[in-house]
């Protein structure tokens, strides 16, 4: 894939859609693409969190280590931004992520992260967006979960 269509790609991601397109080659030429084979971790619950990704192609699963054994919370896919909360938190990974099928994914690491969240508080804005509907998922998850048990 070319520089230009990586650009392309970010621009429809919600979390990138304004931002202006220099600063997108920027981010696109200092990420990494990576592919990673269905059952591959793309991180790992409790592991120090260096990078984000977005999912480019694929789908992987998001899974707690729980005292029961390993458990599926959650999927993601295409256009998908996940491991930002250990970055932005510098706290363990909080999830294991792992590919479903073939995913393909741009990583991007933590310094990136942090000088485009300062050069664009619209990407900061967004991605409390996302973490408050995470939250808001979750939270209605468990108390479904309390009502069942």
């Amino acid at each position: 894939m070319s520089l230009a269509e990586e650009v392309e790609l970010l621009k429809r991601i919600p979390l990138f859609a304004n931002i202006d397109t220099s600063k997108l080659k920027l981010l696109a030429f200092t990420s990494e693409r990576v592919r990673f084979p269905a059952g591959q971790v793309l991180c790992r619950q409790g592991e120090i969190g260096r990078a984000a990704f977005i999912i480019i192609d694929g789908e992987a699963d998001v899974v707690l280590e729980t005292d029961g054994g390993p458990q599926t919370v959650a999927g993601v896919g295409r256009n998908d931004f996940v491991g930002e909360i250990a970055i932005l938190c510098d706290v363990p990974r909080t999830a294991t992520v792992q590919a479903r099928t073939d995913v393909t994914a741009l990583v991007i690491a933590k310094d990136q992260f942090f000088r485009m969240i300062t050069e664009f508080p619209q990407m900061a804005i967004e991605i409390m967006r996302v973490l408050a509907l995470r939250l808001e998922r979750t939270t209605k998850e468990a108390a479904r979960a309390r009502l069942t048990a």
